[in-house]
């Protein structure tokens, strides 16, 4: 059953933190969760709930399509517009939020603000100061939130990372990566009439106002326009990077264009000197990983799986059942979630935790930012700031429309 529509104000502003008390939960506690967008992906990750979930309530700004998923799969719950009312719900334990890139920060950080914890998909913010503001709200209030990079899961992907991290390759050379797409222009499109039960203005979020047009409203690739593949696949693949060469809590210091590589190629360096080259096609199979080069050999990371060059150099790999079962159709993400439902309970950090996809992120964001003005950066990666280039700097930070302000 639907709720009454609350004021612009009440339903996105944060008067005060909403503090509930740290619920503990037996062995064979059923950890109830909350839903905070219920599009395309958000379907297959409620498809995909692990036993010992129960899913009690779900928000969308659209009240249409939270209604239709919930007859879809013949289910009693609680339907609102607004996430905020989603959180004032105490039985709820956690939230998985899987909005678009614009709108995902406040709903994360309004659920740590509530006492709740979060599985927040990829990628994790829109612009660098947004995943800051959210690793300080996941600390101050002692919450425990994975994030949707899957592959941190995986055991194939976990031994590979630490084989190069811990110098099974000698000192790594260089890094390849795929040459994930940039963001395409937000089309002029017309006016259009809007869905009964839509809420516009919540849907746009921290973005600028403009008419509706279901052109962007209704794009099945709306992820083109906000941070393209580099943010989607290229969360993933910079995950793998970040990992396997022990840059978990930190980022390159310098990135540049191309000159020799394919348009829209780009390289970083780290404080340590190891380059990372995003030069490699998509269509090469390399999406999601990367070709780690060293001086005993070379290790190709994709999900799920892992190959060297003289082939055997990882001489322990998991068994056989742990790699088939991320194999089976529609569990990519399951067994994710159950990690952190896991660590919900015991209190420890997942493997994908807000830091680890915060910084991932932000390589992302740089990579697309060094396209677009076409020269070399300098990224001071302590205080996450660009150096030395103020024009390059102002383009790193997004307007933030009133009401969808950062809470402070």
């Amino acid at each position: 059953m639907s709720q009454p529509a609350l004021s612009r104000r009440d339903a996105i502003r944060v008067a005060a933190p909403l503090f509930l008390p740290r619920r503990v939960f037996g062995a064979n506690d059923r950890i109830r969760l909350g839903v905070i967008g219920v599009g395309y992906r958000s379907g297959l990750l409620i498809d995909q709930l692990p036993p010992g979930a129960e899913l009690v309530a779900v928000a969308d700004c659209w009240l249409k399509r939270a209604e239709d998923a919930a007859a879809k799969r013949n289910a009693q719950w609680r339907i609102y517009q607004h996430h905020q009312r989603l959180l004032e719900q105490k039985d709820i334990d956690g939230v998985i939020v899987g909005t678009k890139e614009h709108q995902r920060v406040l709903p994360c950080i309004h659920a740590c603000q509530a006492g709740k914890d979060v599985y927040a998909e990829k990628p994790l913010t829109l612009y660098p100061a947004e995943g800051r503001a959210l690793v300080k709200a996941v600390h101050r209030y002692g919450r425990v939130v994975q994030v949707g990079s899957q592959q941190r899961s995986m055991a194939m992907n976990q031994v590979a990372c630490r084989f190069a991290r811990e110098g099974g390759l000698g000192r790594i050379l260089y890094v390849q990566g795929a040459n994930y797409p940039g963001p395409a222009k937000v089309g002029a499109w017309p006016e259009t009439a809007m869905p009964q039960g839509f809420d516009w203005d919540l849907w746009l979020n921290q973005c600028a106002m403009r008419p509706y047009s279901s052109k962007l409203h209704g794009n099945p690739n709306l992820r083109e326009f906000w941070g393209g593949e580099m943010t989607n696949w290229g969360a993933h693949g910079i995950d793998q990077i970040q990992s396997a060469l022990g840059m978990d809590h930190t980022g390159p210091v310098e990135f540049w264009p191309l000159v020799d590589g394919p348009p829209g190629g780009v390289a970083f360096r780290y404080a340590n000197g190891v380059v990372v080259r995003l030069e490699v096609p998509m269509v090469s199979g390399i999406e999601g990983g990367c070709i780690v080069v060293g001086e005993k050999g070379v290790l190709r990371i994709v999900r799920n799986g892992l190959r060297t060059d003289p082939a055997g150099l990882i001489k322990e790999l998991p068994p056989q059942e742990e790699v088939d079962k991320w194999q089976r159709a529609q569990w990519q993400a399951q067994y994710h979630i159950q990690e952190w439902m896991e660590c919900m309970r015991s209190r420890k950090q997942p493997s994908a935790d807000v830091e680890t996809g915060q910084r991932a992120t932000t390589v992302c964001q740089l990579a697309n930012l060094t396209r677009e003005v076409n020269r070399k950066l300098r990224w001071d990666p302590v205080k996450e700031a660009i150096v030395g280039d103020e024009e390059a700097a102002g383009l790193l930070v997004r307007k933030r429309r009133k009401g969808y302000e950062l809470p402070a």
